[in-house]
């Protein structure tokens, strides 16, 4: 008997150790770990949520997983919000839209300060009856979409408090630097050709000045459209055919990449929310 119930403990040791789903970092309002979504659909996703930000200054991110067993979706939901933080500190209008694509399941998770507009009985109608139909067909970027328009007209109404001017400021530094790598090798290829046409000193001039301006005019505060031209105006002077640490023909050792602009504001999460399967 002694011996059977050994065996029977040694069997079931792998799945009592099982260990939870990690939780990815925080870099981007879409988070796609199934590989689901098109690189367009998430940078739709991602410039609506941003716009939507800049307008109401709540939080709305997305994530899909495949799976967040052992766990429920609820409990894998509450350690994602505590790691993420979404929402103002102080406000706690966060809002997470999570989907579990190999589980079948779907929850949304609402920041204390949304509680009232957003209630538990509300957050089900949406999983149930708006996100579900689109999720059984297998349109999740359908779903999302949806899902999302519901929250925000829901949180539109609520009397919330005003972005202030730090917080828009931050949201597009935020973007830009979702983006600085692409700005980066755009300053390099008109550096080259600048130079070519106007030589060394006024090419990298003109290049830097050009790039200021562009920042500028996509609405980035001056002072860092102002950094990030002299920036240019150094690296095209000093490279030929490079840009700080990285090269036309190959990886160099520095350069830059996407460390991702977005983060939680601080808010707090109780529980509120609900769930769903498809």
């Amino acid at each position: 008997m002694r011996r059977w119930l050994f065996a029977l403990l040694i069997c079931l040791l792998p799945w009592m150790a099982q260990a939870e789903v990690e939780i990815p970092p925080l870099q981007h309002r879409v988070t796609d770990l199934t590989g689901t979504l098109s690189s367009q659909q998430q940078a739709d996703l991602e410039a609506r949520l941003a716009a939507f930000e800049a307008k109401k200054g709540s939080q709305i991110a997305i994530l899909l997983v495949p799976t967040t067993q052992p766990e429920d979706i609820a409990q894998y939901a509450i350690r994602v919000v505590d790691a993420w933080k979404l929402g103002r500190k102080g406000v706690n209008d966060g809002v997470l839209v999570l989907l579990a694509k190999d589980d079948h399941r779907s929850r949304i998770e609402v920041g204390y300060g949304l509680e009232g507009a957003l209630p538990d009985v509300i957050a089900k109608r949406i999983v149930s009856d708006v996100m579900r139909p689109y999720l059984k067909q297998g349109d999740f970027y359908g779903a999302l979409q949806a899902g999302v328009e519901k929250i925000e007209a829901v949180i539109d109404g609520e009397p919330l408090p005003s972005v202030s001017p730090k917080q828009s400021d931050r949201d597009g530094l935020g973007d830009i630097a979702n983006n600085f790598f692409l700005f980066a090798i755009g300053a390099l290829v008109l550096g080259v050709f600048f130079k070519q046409l106007l030589g060394n000193v006024m090419g990298s001039l003109v290049n830097a000045g050009l790039a200021g301006m562009l920042l500028w005019w996509l609405g980035i505060v001056l002072p860092f459209a102002i950094m990030f031209a002299v920036f240019v105006f150094f690296a095209t002077l000093s490279g030929n055919g490079h840009f700080g640490g990285y090269s036309r023909g190959g990886s160099g050792g520095g350069g830059f990449s996407d460390g991702g602009g977005f983060s939680g504001g601080g808010g707090s999460f109780g529980g509120g929310g609900a769930s769903g399967d498809w």
